[in-house]
């Protein structure tokens, strides 16, 4: 007659492997917590802080302070500035997406190096190298002078500036659509006699509208709130030279908060706009896509 033995191995087993479960359960909690503290940290309470701040003293002073002619002034300024620098970046991007995409030549690593150049270098870098461009004493200075033509201190040096920090966003989205989608629908369009501007619109672009779409949103966004660049080309003249994100700093200078933070909430509006117009967008087109 045997008698079975208790078996303590099993048992201890169970443990150690319950053990690893119940730490690993704390890992993504772990993970999240830190997550939503540093947005916390970075971004939601100063975004809140902003809103407090422009609303402390109520709508009244608020919109009063939307009203006033340098801040109306600066609002146009900056539309103006993502009106003309958003077209721009975009037949540039589509064309350097194009090129860079479809075709392999020498020098293409540093083409792209080049289009990634205002993700390198800090914004006041930017204008300052504007600067000796176009400056008085820059290079082109003399010519421009001769010509009368003002760039520096002036809406063009503005102009310039905003389109070259937000320059990369749509060649840099686009590039790697195109590369996914290949040539095989664009060469079968071709032999069944598409002209190009038949094949862009009808196969190509269609393949790269997400791509497209995000990069136009980044590029507007980028345009809408450069501070570094604009500031250095623009002289920050009040009711001439002076942009949104420009005012913002100036009127938190001349210890005007309440517009200053007025200013801000718009700017920050202007953002979730923009992200409900891609949105909806994108509910639009999957609609279609699915009828």
């Amino acid at each position: 007659m045997t008698v079975d033995k208790p078996s303590f191995h099993s048992s201890a087993s169970d443990t150690d492997i319950a053990k690893p479960k119940e730490q690993k359960s704390w890992v993504p909690i772990l993970l999240i917590g830190i997550a939503i503290t540093y947005l916390a940290l970075v971004q939601y309470i100063p975004a809140i802080n902003v809103f407090v701040q422009a609303f402390s003293k109520g709508t009244g002073p608020f919109l009063s302070n939307l009203l006033r002619p340098a801040f109306l002034h600066a609002a146009w300024l900056t539309l103006l500035l993502a009106v003309i620098s958003l077209p721009l970046n975009t037949v540039f991007g589509l064309c350097a997406a194009w090129a860079i995409a479809r075709h392999k030549f020498p020098g293409r690593a540093v083409v792209l190096s080049i289009i990634d150049l205002p993700f390198s270098i800090s914004p006041v870098v930017a204008g300052l190298m504007i600067v000796l461009l176009y400056g008085r004493n820059g290079w082109f200075g003399p010519w421009l002078q001769a010509h009368d033509i003002k760039i520096i201190f002036a809406f063009p040096g503005m102009v310039l500036a905003t389109a070259f920090v937000s320059m990369p966003f749509v060649a840099r989205e686009v590039i790697p659509v195109l590369e996914e989608f290949g040539k095989d629908q664009e060469e079968a369009a071709r032999t069944l006699g598409a002209k190009d501007w038949q094949i862009f619109w009808r196969v190509t672009l269609p393949s790269i509208r997400w791509g497209l779409l995000y990069g136009l949103i980044l590029t507007n966004a980028r345009a809408m709130g450069e501070f570094g660049a604009v500031s250095v080309v623009s002289g920050n003249i009040a009711d001439q030279t002076q942009s949104l994100p420009l005012f913002v700093e100036d009127a938190y200078k001349q210890y005007e908060t309440e517009a200053a933070f007025s200013a801000a909430v718009l700017l920050a509006l202007l953002a979730v706009v923009t992200l409900v117009l891609k949105e909806l967008l994108e509910r639009k087109t999957r609609i279609k896509d699915v009828e």
